[in-house]
């Protein structure tokens, strides 16, 4: 036997001695020394001694589990209304100072050939604990989630509740119920301002500023050139100045809100609504405004209504009329309603004065109009048998509720 023989048994049999008393030996076999002992050729041995491996891997393994398993039976009893308690646990188990990086700081007196495995293991019940995690947050959203689409459920086969429903006011569905009427025939509704210049206001209506018809209206003035309109005529005088005549007559009407200074009672009002209506081309005749006005009245208050014309006056026409349609309630007999004429006075209307025209440019010689203005509240007023204006602007809903 040789020299090399006998020491590899001798090691051998030594490190079999230390194996027995529960230490670990280690042998490596390193490459040849300069100072090697004669006879061994390519080998040397170095020991180790130290506790053993085995006793402090099953130590961490065993903590490993423990964990796991009270980690996952503590999710098990959390609900969807404890979700911070989640997080503290998750915390306390998984963060920096948690209960898997007590475990860690065990490898320090485990050898370096056993740190990967022991890494391994706890690496594996780090990815098992995270997962748990998980599915416990996604499950407890799911509860949440359930718990109130359940709490938040209805009922189809129940009768449903009745939800009421607002209306137009009176006065907008008469108003779009001129508008309409107008609309059918080719007429286009024009909107204009309600503070307006005094010189639209009167003075392109042919009241100039020493014209005594102007103390027939009183007059919300702002300033001395800038008022609150008293009539939607403005508008007209606007549409006017704007209209190619070369394409064709203007149609127009202009409803809108108008303001005077009257004392509120049954019957006036401060602020009110009109519409009027211009019309002005070639050859616009009284037959045409008289057929006209024979029409509105029939489309409101039905085709046996009749009208008849009054001579009146006006500024801003010539000649003028009043216009009176035959009592729908009597049919002209008299009543309490027409006050036992048979007529009741509905609007003015006349044929647009020359200098009207001319003060848009428009040559009176050729061309020619008539107009007439007539207010919702008016109208309603005979339609439905109202007997005081205020009821329109007190808000009250007995009186809403009654023209649906």
């Amino acid at each position: 036997m040789t020299a090399s023989s006998l020491y590899e048994s001798w090691v051998n049999s030594l490190a079999h001695g230390f194996r027995n008393e529960g230490l670990t030996c280690q042998m490596k076999r390193m490459v040849p020394r300069v100072n090697a002992p004669s006879g061994v050729f390519g080998m040397w041995f170095s020991f180790y001694l130290r506790e053993t491996d085995g006793g402090i891997m099953s130590t961490i393994e065993e903590q490993l589990k423990a964990l796991r398993e009270e980690t996952l039976a503590s999710l098990k009893q959390i609900t969807a209304e404890n979700k911070k308690e989640m997080q503290d646990l998750r915390v306390s188990v998984l963060g920096k100072k948690g209960s898997l990086t007590e475990i860690l700081k065990g490898m320090k007196d485990v050898s370096a050939e056993m740190r990967p495995i022991i890494g391994k293991h706890v690496n594996e019940a780090r990815d098992v604990l995270t997962a748990a995690f998980e599915e416990t947050a996604k499950l407890l959203e799911e509860k949440k989630v359930a718990a109130q689409l359940a709490s938040e459920s209805i009922d189809v086969t129940l009768p449903g509740r009745p939800v009421a429903t607002g209306h137009r006011h009176v006065l907008t569905q008469t108003s779009e119920e001129i508008e309409d009427i107008f609309i059918g025939m080719g007429y286009q509704v024009v909107d204009g301002f309600e503070v307006e210049q005094d010189y639209y206001n009167f003075e392109r209506m042919n009241l100039p500023k020493d014209h005594p018809a102007r103390d027939m209206q009183d007059t919300f003035y702002i300033t001395e050139e800038i008022l609150l309109r008293t009539h939607t005529s403005p508008v007209q005088a606007r549409a006017m100045d704007a209209h190619d005549f070369s394409k064709g007559p203007l149609k127009m009407i202009s409803p809108g809100r108008v303001f005077r200074r009257d004392t509120d009672d049954a019957t006036h009002s401060h602020q009110f609504h009109q519409i009027e209506g211009l019309v002005v081309g070639k050859n616009i005749s009284m037959a045409d405004l008289q057929g006209t006005l024979q029409l509105i009245v029939q489309k409101m208050f039905g085709e046996e209504r009749q009208i008849r014309l009054r001579p009146s006056y006006f500024p801003f026409t010539e000649p003028s009329v009043e216009v009176d349609v035959s009592c729908f309630k009597c049919g002209g007999e008299g009543c309490n309603v027409c006050k036992k004429t048979g007529w009741i006075e509905i609007m003015g209307a006349g044929m647009v004065h020359p200098r009207v025209l001319e003060m848009s440019g428009i040559d009176a010689t050729v061309y020619s109009g008539f107009a007439f203005g007539l207010g919702q509240e008016r109208v309603a007023m005979l339609r439905y048998g109202i007997n005081d204006i205020r009821g329109f602007y007190q808000g009250d809903v007995r009186f809403s509720e009654q023209f649906k």
